[in-house]
Order: structure tokens, then sequence, then C-alpha cells
């Protein structure tokens, strides 16, 4: 996997004074970045806006997403609020849109990102329930990463006082995930017994949360052993390392009759496996094909594998069974409704105490690549953010002075905050050296 492999390195923002091209009309709960065509009369005198963007340009790896300056009009329309954005989250489904593996995605080029944070500076006539200078929450399907957007008022969320801008941009994508499967899918009540895969990753962080809000329900977790003290501090029950053990024979030697709930995002073989340890009257939610990314790159031999080991099964046998198999994919998810709600609930939890987003690293968007190279090789615990602003130049110099060998010296605080970057420094060495093999160790590590 090493030939595919780019080298890190931080991007300089190119400055691009012409509009992407014209995408396909948006559904109701699809693209809600305005067109970037030129302005109408009526926005004549509106001031054109300098921000900077990351742009999907082609298919393929981590030099396909370029840091771009932009120029033109942001005018906020009927509906519609201005928001400058403070934080965004990084998904899954955005590695997998940069491959070319995720259909919700627009075609190249495209502004990628599904959530953000940010405040409104400014609103249309007809808003009536957002103001300049609320702190909002923002939910769409594409087109987020970047300084500033335009979206419809009824896609944004007000934050709770206490949350903070990295913490609101964690949370949709991954709490309206866990949520709607646990709850409106599942059905998961007290007394119930869940596996979650990838339990380090943002969805499985914020489903191993939403299941401590029900009483007695015992979760199981697969993650790499490095993250077990972090995952079962977090409220995990039975925590399983998924490369030294078979998780089916452990999850049978402590529960001998099944599961009641999977929620699934590997696919494949992952999805047989997992129906197979339900109980009667237990279901299965598949939400998403990991074991397809095997690496920076679309790899075919990975995608034909999960597909032809994926599950296959008859009503008939389903009836035998008294299974069910059910399927979750936020990107299509029209009921704007049920959204909404769900995300009322989610922030009613979290003024309550009950959840909170674990914040795994954060990254300037010129280190969007290392940001994408932490999630690839599921080093993460928890949501990577992405920053909008540039890197402050004192950031730079600290930086140069922790790739300085280390004073033994050195506090305990001051080795941790050098641990981040001497992560970083082992990667580039290893994949200089061709000995990284990300794509088959990593081949169902947490999102």
């Amino acid at each position: 996997m090493s030939n595919e492999e780019a080298p890190i390195q931080q991007q300089q923002p190119e400055p691009e004074k012409t509009p992407e091209p014209a995408e396909p009309a948006p559904g109701p709960a699809d693209e809600v970045q305005r067109s970037a065509a030129a302005p109408s009369a009526d926005h004549a005198e509106e001031k054109s806006h300098t921000f900077r963007a990351l742009v999907l340009t082609g298919h393929g790896g981590y030099d396909k997403i370029k840091l771009q300056v932009k120029t033109q009009m942001m005018p906020a329309g009927s509906g519609e609020v201005l928001v400058r954005v403070k934080a965004c989250g990084l998904n899954f489904a955005d590695l997998m849109g940069r491959q070319g593996l995720y259909d919700a995605l627009a075609s190249p080029p495209v502004t990628m990102g599904m959530e953000c944070s940010g405040v409104i500076e400014a609103a249309g006539e007809d808003v009536v329930d957002r103001k300049a200078g609320d702190r909002v929450i923002v939910l769409s399907s594409s087109g987020l990463w970047q300084e500033l957007v335009v979206v419809p008022a009824d896609q944004t969320f007000l934050m709770p006082d206490a949350m903070s801008f990295q913490e609101a941009a964690a949370l949709p994508v991954n709490y309206l995930t866990a949520h709607m499967m646990l709850f409106e899918m599942a059905n998961l009540r007290p007394g119930k017994s869940v596996l979650v895969h990838m339990a380090a990753g943002g969805v499985g962080i914020a489903a191993t949360q939403l299941c401590q809000t029900v009483g007695r329900v015992t979760v199981f977790g697969t993650a790499s052993a490095s993250k077990h003290e972090v995952i079962l501090q977090g409220g995990l029950s039975h925590a399983i390392d998924y490369r030294t053990k078979d998780y089916v024979e452990e999850i049978r030697h402590i529960s001998p009759t099944g599961l009641d709930i999977v929620l699934d995002p590997l696919g494949g073989s992952d999805t047989q496996k997992g129906f197979g340890l339900l109980k009667p009257m237990g279901t299965i939610v598949v939400f998403g094909a990991a074991n397809c990314v095997t690496g920076q790159k679309k790899n075919l031999l990975a995608i034909a594998k999960t597909w032809y080991n994926q599950l296959s099964i008859s009503t008939l046998k389903l009836m035998q069974a008294n299974k069910s198999v059910c399927g979750f994919h936020l990107g299509y998810m029209k009921d704007l409704a049920l959204i909404r709600n769900t995300m009322e609930t989610l922030l009613g939890l979290y003024v309550q105490g009950k959840i909170k987003p674990r914040i795994d690293s954060t990254y300037h968007f010129e280190e969007v690549a290392d940001a994408m190279r932490r999630m690839h090789e599921r080093q993460n615990i928890g949501k990577v953010i992405l920053l909008p602003e540039p890197k402050k130049e004192e950031e730079k110099e600290e930086e140069k002075e922790e790739e300085k060998p280390a004073d033994v010296s050195a506090g305990p605080q001051e080795e941790e905050e050098a641990k981040p970057e001497e992560v970083k420094e082992d990667q580039v060495q290893e994949e200089k050296d061709g000995k990284s093999c990300t794509g088959v160790r990593n081949k169902k590590e947490d999102n």
C-alpha cells in the first residue's frame, strides 16, 4: 500500500476567483450551499466575501482535497442565514467520498463537509427565529468545509450556552445516526444487549453514551487494545480486541444466548456474523461499509470482497429466524421533522449532562491530509475536528519546537503535548521506509 501513500504536507491556499460549476438541484435535506452564480440585481450592492474552502477536485488520495481561497457574493436570501464557521466535523463518509465511494456526495469539484458550528452574521428578511450573533450548529449533505456558508435557517440549531464550537461540530452526524438507529429502528429498552463495532469512533462513542441513558443495557464494543481503557471508562461493558480475538466467540462466551441489537458499520462478512449473533426478535442495523476502505485510495479488491460476502437472506428465512435487518443512511434521510426532533432531544441530553462529544484532535484546514490520515489509520478515539481559521504563526513555531528532540527534564504536561506530533513523524518515517501496512492492519478499526 505504500506506493499509494502521499506525503503529509500542509497545504497553501490556492486562489480561486471563479465559482464552482452548478450542481444538481438539491432536495429538502440535500446540498444547502448556495449557487456561486453571479448575484441578481436585488443583491447588486451586496459586498463580496473572501473565504477559505476545502474542495474535492477529484477522486483519489489526500492530494485531491485542495484548500482554495474564493471570492463571491454570499447574500442570505429568503429563509436563509449567513454563518461564520468556527469548527467542522470529519466523518468516515468524507473519507469514502474522497475515494468516490459515497453516492450522496455530488461529483467533483465540490466543497465537502456535512456538519459545522459557527456564528450567524446575517439573516434573511423573513427569518424570525434566528439573528446575527446566534451560535448555531449546521447540518447538510455537503458544502460546509469553508469559512462562510449560506444555509436554510431550518437546518441550523441553537447551541447550548455551555457547548463549545468543537463539541457542536462533533454532535450532529454521529449522535443523530446513533440515536435514530438505537431508538427509532432497534427500539432500545432496559435490559437489552448491544454490539457496537468501531466503539472508539464518533458513532461508537455516541452509541455507548446513549445506551447509558437507558437502564441496564449491556454494551459490547470492538476496538484495538490500546483504546480499551478509554472506552471502558466511557461506559462500555465489554471491550473486545478484534485484532487478536474472535469477537463472535468472545460474545458467545459472555452472552451464550446472543444479542438484542447489533450496529454494523463494517459490511461484508461482519454483517453475516452480526446476524448470527442475534437472539430471536433481535435487530441488526447496517449503516456503513468500512471494510471497503483499506487505504487512502479506492481498493477494488476490498470492495469486491465486501460485496461478495454481504448478507443475503430471503424474507422467508427472516420469518423463520424471527430477526430483523435494517439499513440506515443519514445522507438519504428526508424526514426533516424527525431530524429536528431528534436534534432537540440530543441537545436536551447534552444540557442534562447525559451525553458529551469526545474530541480526539483538531486540525486546521491546511492540515486536512493529516486529519484524514489519522482517521484512515484508525488512530482516533472520538471526533476529529477541522478548524477553518489559518494556523497562527505561534502555533507553527510551537510545532517546530516539538519536532526537536525531547528534553529529558520535560514535565508530564510537556510530554503529553508532544505526543500528537510524534505520532505524525512516526507515520511519515514508516511510509518512507516502505513499511506501512495500514490497509491490512486497520481493516475494521474505529471511525
